[in-house]
């Protein structure tokens, strides 16, 4: 893995320091920053999951009030989805995607930073709304008509629409940028049908981004124009009609349960054969049925309003298109049982979580099946039988799939272990706790307990079952706390890991760990899928290791940053007044003025 003495003069330094991380542009470092960031605003959803959980654990409880209740329930929601899910995902999009093309970096690294630094401006503005007034309280979807100045005077729900606009700004960039780079800057020899899994899931869930969050954008105008301007888009005094929201609002949200659960499904793909000892089962059909949920997605959404009365006409067509979209999914899952299917299985810790991702996920998909009846839906929807299914396919699925992930690159992220006995741990716990705390809820639920109330009668069959899903969700926390234990312990001693300790097929692990800047010295040649599992490809794979002549990386800028600050500030401005407006505009066009003039060289 040595370069050749007559090319190190050409490789860039490495740099360290605070001001590093704010003015890198390297797609790895982005990734760190991505990573680390979201799983702090995760500790903070799973916090306020806790005080649910607290409150709800017996009848009549007041640890809070009904308003602090509801500002909990609709920030546990937008983090989860907004500030954990999809940014770490966008972590391993950030960090792995150009080592498994073949790639020294992604298409705009300038983006790629600008992209980060919105999130994370977005995430901050999101959270000061405890500080200042009180946070949203009407819900992580916020139907109208309850989002009006009429019953939402304050700021609340303010501070959600236009922190989702700031957000929607970051994965819109985020989204473009993965989009080109791995159209355009595939390895030669790496065609479409030789992409890794986790690829190709990251291009579907790329373009299901830049599709569905104009959708919301439009909705979320609307909402700030009626509460700020006086417009009656979602007024029905005013003629219009607040089920406008719901469509607007569904139509991006259904496929945005794709662009969490598309990533974890790809790493799913990726763990799976490494730790079985042989190749996807059927990668075309994984990789097609992919494709085909991320197309079905846009034809789903109203199976989310069959109490509003669409209609026998809607309900069928919706209903069918449900059940329909199951098929790409149960391929999925027979795709991946048949991958285990006489493979020398091998139970670590990343094989463990990946295993426990599709039996959870199962349980989840079958749950939301049930709902593809409008009859049955009519008895589940806006009860704890609708929270156990979400949290089942984002838990079980999503946040099973990202453990999986972690657990699988941290020695290429590292180039150090995590503790196995600590992993095992930490999978053993979170299995049990998650299943306590989430599948009581189905029984509640079908007793009649509604969603979105902050206490309950006693006497109602509702006690023991919420009693138990208190418990597993402290369990759950304390599952938490041994990976957070065992990730600090292990960036500070984990064992040392090579270039390839599991022994994978895809590019990534042909290079040093942690890489290089550079990660590639020479870009490789692919001629096969899972290049490395095969003679020619690991020898073409591991030259490209030789610096062979100079290495142009991008230099460092912290325009980006002040970029992202200035729209932060610059959108933040309809809340806070035109002096926190005009200075963030100012700012905005200084940074992308600097930014478009900035040297490259």
């Amino acid at each position: 893995m040595a370069t050749t003495v007559a090319g190190v003069h050409a490789v860039p330094k490495s740099e360290s320091g605070l001001w590093s991380w704010i003015t890198t542009v390297d797609h790895k470092r982005i990734g760190v920053l991505y990573g680390v960031t979201a799983f702090v605003f995760f500790l903070i959803g799973g916090f306020e999951a806790l005080l649910i959980r607290i409150q709800l654990a017996r009848p009549e409880n007041t640890f809070v009030g009904p308003d602090l209740y509801n500002q909990l329930f609709t920030m546990h929601g937008t983090t989860m989805i907004f500030l954990a899910v999809m940014p770490l995902s966008a972590s391993f999009f950030n960090f792995m995607i150009p080592l498994m093309i073949g790639a020294r970096d992604v298409a705009f690294p300038r983006l790629n930073a600008f992209s980060y630094w919105v999130f994370v401006t977005g995430g901050i503005f999101l959270n000061l709304s405890f500080f200042l007034g009180g946070a949203p309280n009407v819900g992580w979807f916020a139907y109208s008509n309850l989002t009006s100045s009429q019953y939402s005077p304050g700021h609340g729900v303010d501070f959600w629409a236009v922190g989702l606009q700031i957000l929607g700004i970051a994965s819109l960039a985020a989204a473009f940028n993965f989009i080109v780079t791995i159209i355009n800057l595939r390895a030669p020899g790496m065609k479409l049908m030789r992409m890794p899994p986790f690829v190709w899931m990251t291009l579907v869930t790329s373009f299901l981004i830049i599709l569905a969050f104009p959708v919301i954008t439009v909705a979320l105008v609307f909402l700030l124009f009626d509460r700020f301007v006086g417009t009656h888009f979602f007024v029905p005094s005013g003629g219009a009609d607040p089920l406008l929201w719901q469509h607007l609002f569904w139509l991006f949200g259904h496929p945005e349960v794709y662009i969490l659960i598309l990533p974890a499904m790809g790493i799913v793909s990726e763990v799976l054969p490494t730790f079985s000892r042989k190749p996807l089962f059927g990668y075309p059909v994984v990789v097609y049925s992919g494709i085909f949920i991320g197309f079905m997605g846009w034809g789903v959404w109203s199976h989310h309003m069959f109490s509003v009365g669409l209609g026998p006409l809607a309900d069928s067509f919706f209903a069918l298109t449900t059940m329909l979209i199951a098929i790409p999914t149960g391929v999925k899952i027979f795709n991946w049982l048949a991958t285990l299917w006489g493979g020398k299985i091998e139970l670590k810790t990343a094989m463990l979580f990946a295993l426990g991702f599709i039996a959870l996920f199962t349980m989840g998909g079958l749950s939301g099946f049930m709902h593809a009846s409008p009859p049955a839906d009519l008895q589940q929807t806006d009860t704890y039988f609708v929270v156990a299914h979400i949290h089942y396919v984002l838990f079980g699925g999503a946040i099973m799939g990202v453990f999986a992930g972690i657990y699988y690159w941290f020695p290429k992220m590292t180039g150090k272990f995590l503790n196995e006995t600590l992993g095992k741990i930490h999978f053993w716990a979170t299995m049990i706790s998650m299943n306590l705390t989430f599948f009581p809820m189905h029984f509640v639920g079908l007793l009649g307990m509604p969603r979105r109330v902050y206490t309950y009668p006693p006497n109602m069959g509702f006690d023991t079952m919420n009693l138990l899903s208190t418990i597993g969700a402290l369990l759950l926390g304390a599952s938490v706390l041994v990976f957070v234990v065992n990730f600090v312990n292990s960036i500070r001693n984990g064992k040392p890991a090579g270039s390839d300790p599991w022994g994978g097929g895809s590019l990534e692990w042909a290079i040093p760990s942690p890489p290089p800047s550079y990660n590639f010295a020479t870009i490789p040649t692919v001629r096969s899928l899972d290049p490395l599992w095969h003679k020619e490809g690991r020898e073409a794979a591991l030259a490209a290791n030789q610096v062979r002549g100079p290495i142009h990386m991008p230099p460092s800028s912290y325009w980006p940053a002040v970029s992202a600050l200035g729209v932060t500030l610059l959108l933040s401005g309809m809340v806070f007044g035109w002096f926190v407006g005009i200075p963030g505009l100012i700012l905005m066009l200084l940074g992308l003025y600097s930014w478009a003039f900035e040297p490259v060289t």
